[in-house]
């Protein structure tokens, strides 16, 4: 009797030994799939833009598969963004490649050069699409000398790129009167008749020009693709883009220009965390281009590509999988 209760207790140990052991296995295999950080902070942009739009859809996934704190902060957009980014603040953010060049210079809007940035994709072209009234008699840029334009939030990739744009074709703020004003207050502000034109560079369609279609007719200002040629020159993220004819209720495309999208992460992330959120980022694209269309235009080998911070080594690991 005592050698059979000797022999059950010895295979009932053994058991528990064999489930710890299995559990052990499944924590393991757990670990290597979640995220060391416990929180994701997404710096966007202006809350009806698509930077916010797909952050949203990006911090939901996040959350929902790593059981983390992910959310998206709404700011100025590129400018703020790497400034959040620089002070530890935030852990990955949208921004545009021109800002992103000029924070890695420590020029223009950032007086020493940004450290502890690093990119995780090039994304979908961010197109400049300037605004104006049906019938205002802006067609061109120069058409803007003495007006009153909107040039996206002071210090905001949009302002940024828009005082470029000037630049290029001889003007600068002196000649304008000057309005610092995100998407929705310039759209309001078109509407009201404070201003003439305004600069809403984003993903194509941009929410609050469509929604300002519906009460206003609207003209899109064309840009010489022979003048982005030469400002590229000087600024090599520039590039000529077409926006499609019924874009906007626009009958005939519209020449204008365009600069990359960049997802960028702060560098002392683990190299195993960006992994993750960059292997998220293209396992959920469906979810991301269901929720804006501009992520359409988000592709594998694009994202490798006009690469202008160093690539994070997590990213890198992730794209090499997929050679």
């Amino acid at each position: 009797m005592k050698k059979i209760t000797l022999f059950s207790s010895f295979m009932l140990a053994a058991f528990l030994v064999g489930c710890n052991s299995d559990d052990k296995g499944d924590t393991t295999e757990n670990s290597e799939e979640g995220l060391d950080t416990s929180i994701v902070t997404i710096g966007t942009g202006g809350a009806s833009g698509p930077y916010n739009i797909l952050g949203t859809t990006l911090a939901d996934t996040y959350s929902s598969e790593f059981d983390v704190n992910s959310r998206t902060q709404t700011t100025g957009a590129s400018v703020e963004n790497i400034n959040l980014l620089a002070q530890g603040k935030i852990e990955m953010a949208f921004v545009m490649s021109d800002a992103l060049s000029q924070a890695l210079a420590g020029e223009v809007s950032f007086d020493t050069p940004i450290e502890n940035i690093s990119q995780v994709a090039t994304l979908y072209p961010n197109v400049v699409q300037i605004i104006t009234k049906e019938g205002s008699g802006i067609a061109t840029v120069e058409d803007l000398k003495g007006k009153r334009v909107a040039v996206g939030d002071q210090n905001s990739g949009v302002e940024v790129n828009a005082r470029q744009l000037l630049e290029g074709h001889g003007i600068t703020y002196d000649d304008l009167q000057v309005d610092y004003l995100g998407y929705a207050e310039a759209a309001s502000g078109l509407a009201a008749g404070t201003i003439d034109a305004a600069f809403l560079t984003s993903g194509l369609p941009n929410a609050s020009v469509l929604e300002l279609t519906e009460t206003l007719g609207i003209e899109l200002v064309s840009v010489d693709p022979g003048k982005i040629e030469e400002i590229a020159k000087q600024h090599p993220y520039f590039i000529s883009y077409e926006i499609p004819s019924g874009t906007y209720g626009n009958e005939e495309p519209i020449m204008t220009a365009a600069v990359p999208n960049a997802l960028v992460v702060r560098s002392d992330m683990s190299e195993q965390d960006v992994y993750q959120l960059t292997k998220a980022l293209f396992d959920n694209m469906d979810k991301l281009e269901n929720s804006h269309q501009a992520a359409k235009e988000i592709t594998l080998q694009g994202a490798q590509e006009s690469i202008i911070a160093p690539l994070h080594p997590g990213a890198k690991k992730y794209y090499d999988e997929q050679k």
